[in-house]
């Protein structure tokens, strides 16, 4: 069976804030040009970076090698220098050693033609294998010895010396520069460009630790993973929008093992158990890498150990690690359909067939999600099952799968949607105070309300008089009440708005008010339909009054561009639509078109109001259902307001009713294009009016026009 997660020990990525491994796609990447001073999590002042330091190594027999770096600290940790084998410069000191100058340890002058460019900097470099993911590799080829300088919250333990043990890293930089100043050994410093990792979540500083963690072999799933939405004739993966495979890509092209263990509080404890047998000399956890064993609990794992050291004494004790929220959270479409056990749900709703999430979580939970899958397939294929194994033994040493899944294949539509910015396209942060809480804008909230949330939060006082500054300028009354559904559909139109939404809040504003209108629509609807009224089993459009033909016509054109825009995921086209409908062609012109139709009970109306009434409550059934996925409350409470077709079951809700489709004899053509021509002619004459002199606007005037058909 294939070994998919092992134990090993490697360099991470450590959050000395959090104390806790991260992965590479969690890690931030700021570029710095010159010395710049930078605010770190824990430290009063700003730390420079952007320097590289140059000191010297004393060398037996009197002479000295000059080396730069830009983590000066980091020499206490140093067990080698490099140089390159065909630099004649340093030909003399080959097999010679240093002497760290201030433990007396001596280091290996080695020579490594992969590392060192002899044209770079002095072309002499100091190798710290425990704290540089160079210098681990070259520890590695030249078995040198790894020793760790830092304590988890990143303070210099004790293998840094006396002097400096127990001081925060960056102050240590500090006094390891003072140190070589007063041992004559320090050689200047220069600005250096440089990229400077940072947690994406805490913004520290990461420190490169050497930690035993599992980690996830990638590269065999990464290649099945991409080839799901890149290989044309097979494709499983469809990545809407299009432009986002290129990421998926680019990340799967370059992927590394995935470190899934994490040092927190919270999260699903690593179901793994380390044996220690009675005659190990090493007794600490995780000593020997091949202790390990996997299983579901606590029970099968001594079932397990037993099967692995046959008649021997141990002890097991289960990692105190947790697996990485993202390798959780790729569980989810199985987890929530009642796996591991093998329910029905589960055999009717997986594989999903549509994923709606933001592009920014491609790689952290998409990506992440169809290795697992691809995993279990391909464990499934090895041990001559069709199920689908997601966690597998851990290292070639462990024996049995720990969950088994279910049955399938990969196929589903991947929709990414865009993310919400500030109305000036700043992204959305704590730190910037410009953050909306959309229950503010659902609810409304004042000014001061927003002031005071502001200084609820942990923002430095010059930052929040800035942030206030900018609320006062975005929002000087406040956020007035909008309600969940104009929000909703504010948001839904701005998805055209490419991978970012610059949400201006008087955008839902407008779309707040634009739900009056459907309120108005409805009440002038009520009262005209009266309490007696009773809807048609079906519309004949063809006896009809023109404007009644008119109106179903493109409301039926209406109903094919939402359901086809819907279908290809153009939600915003499908938005535009619905809103263009009501607020154009129902309110503006059938609504004052029919309301001569009941200004009173002219009998020789009787026939056109009776049409009028039927028309206009088809066209409110029909336009509530066709708007309710954007604006589900308010059509809701609509909608019950309608009285029910004749002789038909009505549905308890109109969640649960048909969405509307193409009624094929409604569409009639020539309708359309006549009042296209009726709405264009209007439109002239209000701007001829326009043009007039103020005292003749309002003349009444005869008009003739002849018509050829």
């Amino acid at each position: 069976m294939p070994s998919c997660e092992i134990m090993d020990l490697r360099l991470v990525n450590w959050d000395c804030i959090l104390r806790t491994a991260i992965s590479d796609i969690e890690v931030d990447y700021e570029d710095i040009k010159v010395r710049t001073l930078l605010k770190v999590p824990g430290y009063e002042k700003p730390v420079e970076f952007g320097v590289l330091t140059s000191f010297a190594y004393p060398i037996e027999g009197g002479e000295e090698i000059v080396v730069a770096t830009t983590r000066v600290e980091t020499m206490l940790g140093d067990t080698a220098i490099a140089v390159h084998p065909d630099d004649e410069r340093y030909t003399r000191f080959h097999g010679k050693f240093a002497i760290h100058p201030f433990n007396g340890r001596k280091l290996p002058i080695i020579c490594d033609a992969i590392l060192v460019d002899k044209n770079f900097g002095t072309g002499a470099v100091k190798i710290t294998p425990a704290h540089d993911p160079n210098d681990f590799e070259v520890g590695k080829r030249h078995n040198l010895e790894f020793i760790n300088i830092f304590t988890d919250d990143g303070k210099i333990n004790s293998n840094g010396g006396p002097e400096f043990a127990g001081m925060p890293r960056f102050k240590a930089r500090e006094a390891v520069v003072a140190a070589l100043h007063k041992k004559g050994l320090y050689k200047g410093a220069k600005d250096n460009e440089m990229r400077l990792g940072l947690c994406s979540r805490t913004k520290d500083v990461v420190e490169p630790l050497i930690k035993p963690q599992w980690y996830v072999s990638c590269s065999g799933i990464a290649n099945e993973a991409l080839d799901a939405v890149m290989d044309d004739e097979n494709r499983k993966i469809e990545i809407i929008p299009k432009q986002y495979a290129a990421d998926w890509k680019r990340w799967l092209e370059n992927i590394r093992d995935w470190c899934v263990s994490r040092q927190l509080w919270w999260g699903h404890r690593i179901p793994a158990w380390y044996v220690t047998l009675e005659d190990d000399k090493m007794k600490e956890l995780g000593a020997y890498t091949d202790h390990w064993v996997v299983a579901r609990n606590e029970e099968e794992a001594q079932i397990e150990a037993s099967r692995m050291f046959p008649g021997k004494n141990f002890q097991i004790s289960q990692d105190p690690d947790v697996l990485d929220t993202w390798f959780s959270s790729g569980l989810f479409p199985l987890t929530v359909l009642g796996w591991p056990d093998d329910t029905q749900d589960l055999k009717a709703f997986y594989p999903t067939s549509v994923l709606e999430t933001g592009h920014d979580i491609l790689f952290f939970w998409v990506a992440r999600m169809v290795m697992l899958v691809v995993i279990g397939l391909l464990v499934g294929l090895a041990s001559g099952t069709s199920s689908v194994l997601l966690i597998v033994p851990l290292g070639a040493i462990c024996h049995g799968p720990v969950i088994c899944g279910v049955t399938g294949t990969i196929a589903v539509e991947v929709y990414l949607h865009p993310m919400i910015r500030d109305a000036h396209g700043r992204k959305m942060s704590k730190s910037l105070g410009n953050v909306i809480d959309p229950l503010e804008v659902i609810n409304g909230i004042s000014l001061e309300g927003l002031h005071k949330r502001l200084e609820e939060g942990n923002l430095d006082p010059s930052e929040l008089v800035v942030a206030k500054e900018g609320q006062v300028k975005d929002f000087p009354n406040g956020i007035a009440e909008c309600g969940a559904d104009a929000l909703r559909f504010a948001l839904v139109t701005y998805t055209a708005q490419s991978d970012r939404i610059n949400l201006d809040i008087q955008r839902v504003v407008g779309y707040r008010q634009w739900c009056n209108k459907l309120w108005n629509a409805i009440r002038f609807a009520m009262s005209k339909l009266g309490d007696d009224y009773t809807p048609p089993m079906e519309i004949v459009p063809d006896v009809m009054p023109f404007t009644c033909q008119w109106i179903l016509s493109v409301l039926n054109k209406a109903i094919s561009k939402t359901v086809s825009s819907m279908d290809s995921y153009e939600f915003a086209d499908a938005a535009s639509t619905v809103y263009s409908w009501w607020q154009f062609q129902l309110c503006d012109v059938f609504i004052e078109v029919v309301k001569p139709f009941f200004s009173s009970n002219d009998p020789k109306f009787a026939s056109a109001r009776r049409f009028a009434q039927d028309t206009l409550w088809v066209c409110l059934d029909n336009g509530l259902r066709l708007l309710h996925p954007f604006m589900p409350f308010v059509t809701e409470e609509l909608w019950q307001r309608l009285p029910p077709a004749r002789d038909c079951a009505r549905k308890e809700s109109i969640v649960i009713s048909d969405y509307p489709s193409v009624v094929q004899c409604w569409t009639n053509e020539r309708v359309e294009y006549e009042m296209d021509l009726v709405e264009s002619t209007v439109k002239s004459l209000r701007s001829l009016r326009s043009l007039m002199p103020a005292k003749e606007r309002h003349e009444r005037k005869v008009l003739q026009s002849i018509s050829v058909n």
